[in-house]
């Protein structure tokens, strides 16, 4: 059975914002800037991406879930579920896909609150604080790790 040439793209909630949600922390890009920049960096190594935004937690489960059957890993932005969501952590860990994390903003330097990943044990990629860029670099670094 040959690996997958797709990758899970899955932002959680208020992502569907960027570009106007605390652009001072977030930027300008908006969401279809991201999947844009995601999908042509896996296609420069001929990866296709699935991508999927939810403001409901399980409806990124089902997504994930659905991955296990069609891709080779899945880059994800939990947004602030990151910090409290054990039951996105366990849906990640039960896929046993390679899982790259990204924050566009650095969550190690903002409330407290954001200090705490329950992703960051389960994800072989981390990039954070680099903006939108950052979503690039890890799917990069997702496809190496895949290669």
């Amino acid at each position: 059975m040959s690996t997958p040439r797709r990758l899970l793209l899955v932002n959680g909630p208020n992502l569907n914002l960027l570009g106007t949600r605390e652009p001072e922390i977030y930027g300008r890009e908006t969401l279809a800037d991201v999947e844009t920049l995601v999908t042509e960096t896996a296609a420069e190594r001929g990866i296709e991406v699935r991508c999927v935004q939810s403001n409901h937690e399980g409806v990124l489960i089902d997504a994930i879930h659905e991955a296990r059957t069609d891709c080779a890993g899945i880059v994800i932005n939990p947004g602030g579920l990151t910090h409290t969501s054990v039951v996105l952590r366990d849906a990640l860990a039960g896929v046993a896909l390679p899982v790259a994390e990204v924050h566009i903003s650095d969550v190690s330097q903002r409330e407290s609150f954001r200090h705490h990943s329950y992703v960051a044990d389960i994800a072989s990629v981390h990039v954070i604080g680099e903006g939108v860029a950052g979503y690039a670099r890890a799917t990069r670094q997702l496809l190496d790790i895949l290669a």
